[in-house]
């Protein structure tokens, strides 16, 4: 089934989890990428762009739609643009008068406010020139947080990841603060430029520590639906099965996310229940609608096929052969695609088995390994009856007081000595006697 005809998207819920210019990026990617929402994607776009200044990008949606069904109001591009050019030029105007006073936190608004004025025209290259230059006249930790933050929602909104992870280190650096709610903000935009890199399990870790007092506060960027999802789909492909236990099944705080994700939470403990046709089965539920998040949508591939792969090995991992068309069954697969599935882990390491093409059976490559493990198993236990009928007889010799004494002999006064006194004895004397 193909992602167009499969996407389930309520747009008007959707987008409400989110504020700011996310809104008119994610309404866009999906008039750019899901042929059935295209016409109520543009529309909803296009009355979200008419409440900010940004006549550029509503010229851009405009002659998308080819102005058919939505035909540009040139008199409002005409009043924001008039209107923009006065505001620009009185906040110009005014920080250079903040200049001139050289009064630091004058001039540091002045080019706050700038910032903000490119921001909400689009202009977001020059709005990161503004927010950067307010480094230079932050006086508190606070004002360094601000203006942290300030350049990271930026750089998201223009991919520029290299400036989010550098300014994410310098914002956790900074002394004296300790909000959680920055924290969790830190946290989400540092999993974003691990997910960037494709560097999962990282961007997972991530995720998975933001504290659940994130609640709206970063909906700029991205909804905390969006962190159980991101988080949830990062762990399965990357981590091992005890740490998906340890840091995402008993994670309390991360379950407040999943709570709000509830099939995200479903696929987490099929997957972890082995219970792999249902897990496989939400996910490609899932699949269309992925495909139409900015963020997710160029990891969508690679993070299922990992999935994929870690159940296909995990169901194998206890046994010493499997029938493939029952394994099949168990992935809702055809059998003759399993095999190729089952060929390319086994040629890349990750399955040690070989497959019988003939009657379809999947056999472990070192198949003594659990005959090994049982003759182990035997004798530990050997060793611990002869160990513990060692101690009951010790037991039952003290309490009898039968006590076994060293053999003893008698010198030439009469005087017995023990075979260590003997032989200490011995060895004196041989040592005292001359050569020659």
């Amino acid at each position: 089934m193909s992602a167009s005809s499969a996407a389930t998207l309520d747009l008007d819920s959707y987008i409400a989890n989110y504020s700011g210019y996310t809104r008119l990026k994610r309404l866009s990617f999906i008039a750019e990428h899901q042929e059935s929402l295209r016409h109520e994607a543009l529309r909803l776009a296009l009355e979200e762009v008419k409440r900010t200044s940004n006549t550029a990008l509503y010229t851009e949606l405009v002659n998308r739609d080819g102005g058919s069904a939505f035909p540009a109001d040139y008199s409002w591009i005409e009043a924001v643009d008039k209107k923009a050019s006065q505001t620009l030029d009185k906040l110009e105007a005014d920080l250079t008068s903040h200049k001139t006073s050289l009064v630091k936190e004058s001039i540091r608004m002045g080019h706050n406010d700038l910032g903000s004025f490119h921001c909400d025209r689009g202009d977001f290259a020059t709005a990161l020139k503004c927010y950067v230059r307010t480094r230079d006249y932050c006086t508190t930790s606070k004002h360094t947080v601000s203006m942290c933050l300030n350049v990271i929602k930026v750089s998201i909104h223009m991919d520029n990841y290299t400036h989010v992870s550098n300014y994410v280190t310098k914002a956790e650096m900074t002394p004296e603060i300790s909000d959680s709610i920055l924290a969790a903000q830190l946290k989400v935009a540092s999993a974003l430029t691990h997910l960037d890199a494709k560097k999962y399990k990282m961007a997972a870790r991530k995720l998975l520590e933001v504290p659940s007092e994130l609640g709206s506060a970063f909906n700029e960027v991205i909804s905390s639906q969006d962190v159980a999802l991101y988080g949830g789909l990062c762990a399965l492909a990357s981590f091992d099965r005890a740490e998906l236990r340890t840091k995402l099944i008993e994670n309390t705080g991360f379950r407040t996310f999943l709570e709000l994700f509830p099939e995200v939470r479903e696929l987490v403990h099929d997957f972890y229940g082995s219970r792999y046709a249902s897990c496989l089965k939400y996910l490609e539920k899932l699949r269309p609608d992925l495909l139409l998040d900015i963020h997710l949508r160029e990891h969508v591939a690679t993070l299922y096929e990992d999935i994929r792969s870690k159940a296909l090995i995990q169901y194998f991992s206890p046994f010493v052969s499997v029938d493939m068309r029952r394994m099949a069954e168990a992935f809702n697969a055809d059998v003759v695609d399993l095999e190729k599935e089952l060929a390319k882990l086994i040629m890349a390491g990750s399955i040690p088995a070989r497959i019988d093409s003939q009657n379809k059976v999947l056999y472990a490559r070192h198949a003594d390994q659990r005959h090994a493990t049982f003759q182990k198993a035997l004798t530990m236990g050997d060793e611990y009856m002869r160990d513990t009928k060692a101690l009951l007889l010790r037991l039952h010799l003290l309490r009898e007081s039968f006590t076994v004494k060293a053999e003893r002999t008698w010198d030439t006064e009469g005087h017995g000595s023990s075979k260590s006194t003997r032989q200490e004895r011995t060895a004196a004397a041989g040592t005292s006697q001359s050569p020659f």
